[in-house]
């Protein structure tokens, strides 16, 4: 088995581990903060936002740091350095008195994070131009697996152990996935010379020259948009559609689970196809085939239309992410691949962030169904612009000096 190979298993496990721990504290999050004295629904209901979005805060703003330290130290020792980052703040969480301390250390956590993010680089860095839409469309399922399985696991742990040891088990289990990548994971790396070493102003300019990079961050954030513009209203959308189920949560619950499931099932095949035919031709029909299918998602008569429909998307997603790497890894040299997907994982992050808080003022100011008009607009836009920059505009590799 080729080095390559053997990473990608290796990196999935602990993709898995990872996607699981960081959702984990979904559904106790609100019982935690309510532990630690935060009592009125209002307050509540805010402090709740403030502290999940906290970590996509932060991680918008380092990551593009983290990226630029990979391509002088390499990826491992940066996914070391997350792995263990995370391990330790999350542990903490579990020791915090009140809500400050639990907020400072969700901060904490978004400059840390990226585990994820630095196993994907790490992957696309050392695997073989023909294989790496099948390798990273493989990779991204661990860590979506992950975050399924994840809350549905946080929440039998709360019940049974009790919050405050989910976060130390939460900590021991990214400590032993961050062993199994100092012991098991291979990387040939050769730091770049500091002669065509570049600031984040310079690398933006000559980003912005290429013509089909830039394109690529902001699919990366609308994608992220579109996942999350649904969350702050799906169970008040689910509840509209089925107003007399006893089982509101449940049903909530598999929603948000259905893309998921689709995403696991087609991203490696949509990998498959695209180092056969081209990643640019699977990410294009993919945005295309998206756009139209949240437009159903508003006429819906029931909750299992929707996850069906959910499900159907999923399917169509799963070659985005995967392209997109491919792409980055396509027009930007070795030596600057690091920075790339830094500044991919900030719009990634950013795109966390604003989702949910396109899709709650939405639904506000119209109604719930007009969220599925406004993502599916944003998608067919960004497929306008992504083809204009691949087969429109001059594009080439991003020079390194």
């Amino acid at each position: 088995m080729e080095t390559w190979q053997r990473n990608l298993y290796i990196l999935w496990v602990t993709n898995f581990i990872m996607g699981a721990s960081m959702s984990l504290v979904i559904p106790f999050l609100p019982i935690y903060i309510q532990q630690l004295g935060i009592h009125s629904l209002s307050n509540l209901e805010r402090w709740s936002g403030i502290v999940f979005s906290a970590t996509f805060m932060v991680s918008a703003f380092v990551q593009p740091l983290w990226g630029r330290l990979a391509d002088r130290v390499g990826r491992k020792f940066i996914l070391i350095r997350s792995g263990a980052g995370m391990a330790v703040v999350m542990a903490a969480m579990g020791l915090v008195q009140n809500i400050w301390e639990l907020f400072a250390l969700r901060a904490l956590l978004g400059a840390v994070a990226g585990f994820i993010v630095s196993a994907t680089a790490l992957q696309a860095t050392q695997t073989p131009p023909e294989q790496a839409g099948r390798a990273l469309g493989t990779l991204q399922t661990g860590a979506v697996a992950g975050s399924l399985i994840g809350p549905f696991l946080g929440g039998i742990l709360a019940d049974t152990i009790g919050i405050r040891h989910v976060f130390f088990l939460t900590g021991v289990l990214e400590i032993l996935a961050t062993a199994v990548v100092i012991l098991f994971v291979k990387e040939q790396f050769h730091p770049i010379a500091s002669t065509v070493r570049m600031s984040d102003r310079e690398f933006l300019r000559k980003v912005r020259a290429t013509g089909i990079i830039l394109p690529l961050f902001v699919v990366t954030m609308v994608i992220q948009m579109g996942y999350l513009s649904i969350e702050p209203i799906v169970t008040i959308y689910v509840r509209q559609l089925q107003p007399y189920s006893t089982n509101i949560s449940t049903l909530a619950g598999a929603t948000f689970a259905a893309i998921g499931l689709g995403n696991i099932v087609s991203a490696p095949r949509l990998g498959r196809l695209a180092d056969r035919i081209g990643a640019q031709k699977v990410l294009l029909a993919s945005l295309i085939i998206a756009a139209f299918l949240y437009l159903p998602q508003a006429y819906v008569g029931n909750a299992y239309q929707l996850m069906v429909l959910r499900f159907i998307l999923g399917l169509a997603v799963g070659g985005l992410q995967p392209s997109i790497q491919a792409l980055i890894r396509r027009y930007t040299p070795t030596s600057l691949q690091g920075r790339a997907f830094g500044f991919n994982s900030s719009f990634m992050f950013a795109g966390n962030l604003v989702g949910p808080l396109l899709g709650g003022f939405v639904s506000s100011v119209w109604r719930i169904e007009s969220v599925f008009y406004v993502t599916s607009i944003l998608f067919i836009f960004d497929a306008l612009w992504l083809y204009y920059s691949l087969y429109r505009s001059r594009s080439g590799t991003l020079p390194v000096s």
